[in-house]
Formats: C-alpha cells, structure tokens, sequence
C-alpha cells in the first residue's frame, strides 16, 4: 500500500501543470506579491524630521570623539585650512605668480579651503559612516540617510569656526566683506545639496565595495588641485566652464563666495544655475541610489 502511494506521488509530480504534454519554467511570483518601494517627498522630509534628534545625538557623539582627547581641541578645525592658506601663498601666490587683483591672496585661497574642507571632511566621514555604525543599524530603526546627514552637520560646525577665523582675517587685510553677502545664502544650498548627494553615495558605496575607502584618500589629494581653491575660475578656459561647473559645482560656488564677498559683484548667474541644476541631480541622484541600495546593508555588511 505504501508502494503504490508513492507511485501514485512519483506519477503527479511528473504530470505537466498546464496539461499540454510538456513541463514548463517555474515563473515568479504574482504581480500582487511583488514588493514595490516607493519613495513620496512628504513622508522622506517626515522621517527626516522625526529622526532629527538623533542626527543631533550622532553629531554631537563624532565631534566629541573627535575632539575629545586632542590638545587643541576645536582649534584644529582651523589651523588645517589655514596651514594649507599659508602652503599656497607659498606656491602659487609667490612661484606661480597668480593674480587676485587688489584681493588679498590669502584671503582669497581661505574662502575657497573653507568650501572645500567642508566637503573633504563630509565626503570622508560620510563615507564611512554606514560602515562604522553597523552595530546601531542593526539595533536601531531609523532613515539610514541620517548616518551620513550626521557628518555633515560635523563639517557645517567647523565651517563655522572657519568663517569666524575668515572674519578676523577681514579685520588684518583691512578689507571689509562687501555688500553683496547675501548671495551666500543661495551659493550654501547648492553647497550643501551636493554635498550630500556625493556624502550618500559614497557611503553606501563602500558598504559593497571596500575598495572606495582606498580612494578617498586620492580623491581628496587631487580635488584640492582640481577645484579652483588656490586659483580663480577663470583659469579653465571660458568655453569648457559651463561643463565643468556641471561635474564640479563647487568651482561656481566657491567662485560665487569670492565675487560676493570679496569683489562686491553678483555670481554669475549661469555658471550659478548649472551648479545648482547639477547639485539637485547629485542629491536626488545619490539619495535614489542610496535608498535602492540600502535594503541589502545589514546582509552585506
């Protein structure tokens, strides 16, 4: 009896399913089944908002860290900007002869290390900061993005002390920020959007592939000398600015802080609009990648 019960099993299994005669691939599952992450901007912002306490706990926890054991403390969120202020005062401002006109030169190199040591050290720590925070991934249920939003509210209070440090340099150079200040104000959103975006790639970047980590360390070398930080914009030749500008919209924003500050004259308007279309494609860019990738973190981590 036991016999033929099996053979009975053993005969349905190998009967066809759709009766033609022939066995057919196994298909996935129904349509209805299929889960289907969907991003809306409202509920993003919300979560966001209600993890902002955490995001505050986080920074306050790296820039204790940070800053903790150290001599100087806080002090040395100045003196590595102004350390390489001096180094290309020395080089490109005295060997390489570059002409800021009746600016200062180093007051001209240190508004652009402002901008970029601000996006250095987002870049650098923002990368890492999935990677060194697994344990609380796994513990904790919140927007992973806040991890990497943490190290940029790091970067944004060193820029802080760095812009009160460029104020007491106003008062040596004798040369008063211009009227033209609030331009800021936009040239620091499209600063800040991509600076994020890159932060959020990043990020989940080395989480899949460890070899990212080796290049940050590159990429920061040849940044500093790819971005018109210790010279002006206007020694990429005018017809490739637009483009470059579009891959790099820190070139516009550091160029916009100097004309504003510094010269008294408005941004260029569309070296101004390239970036900030550029920056948005980088944040909404890097926070699509981000969220498609984040689901498999914890697994490949």
């Amino acid at each position: 009896m036991g016999g033929q019960r099996a053979q009975l099993v053993d005969e349905r299994d190998d009967r066809p399913p759709d009766g033609s005669g022939r066995r057919t691939a196994v298909e996935g599952p129904p349509p209805e089944l299929v889960f289907k992450r969907r991003l809306y901007p409202g509920q993003v912002a919300r979560e966001l908002w209600g993890a902002r306490e955490l995001v505050r706990a986080l920074a306050e926890r790296d820039l204790r860290a940070r800053y903790k054991q150290a001599v100087l403390g806080f002090a040395w969120a100045v003196l590595t900007p102004l350390a390489l202020c001096a180094i290309f005062t020395l080089v490109f401002h005295t060997a390489v002869k570059i002409d800021t006109g009746e600016v200062p030169y180093p007051l001209f190199a240190y508004v652009g290390l402002i901008v970029w040591q601000f996006f250095s050290n987002t870049m650098n720590q923002g990368a890492l900061s999935l990677a060194n925070n697994l344990s609380l991934l796994n513990k904790v249920y919140c927007p992973r993005e806040v991890f990497p939003l943490a190290t940029m509210l790091v970067a944004s209070v060193d820029m802080l002390i760095g812009t009160a440090v460029l104020g007491l340099m106003f008062l040596v150079f004798w040369t008063p920020p211009a009227a033209t200040f609030l331009w800021v104000l936009p040239l620091l959103g499209i600063q800040f959007a991509f600076t994020y975006g890159v932060a959020l790639i990043l990020a989940v970047a080395v989480v899949y592939l460890r070899d990212v980590r080796h290049l940050l360390p590159i990429i920061t070398q040849m940044g500093v000398f790819a971005t018109p930080v210790a010279y002006p914009l206007a020694q990429i030749p005018q017809r490739l600015q637009e483009i470059y500008v579009a891959f790099n919209p820190l070139g516009a924003v550091i160029e916009g802080y100097r004309r504003a500050l510094l010269h008294g004259d408005a941004p260029d308007l569309t070296l101004t609009a390239v970036a900030a279309l550029s920056s948005v494609v980088f944040l909404v860019g890097g926070y699509l990648f981000f969220k498609k990738l984040e689901t498999g973190i914890a697994d490949v981590a």
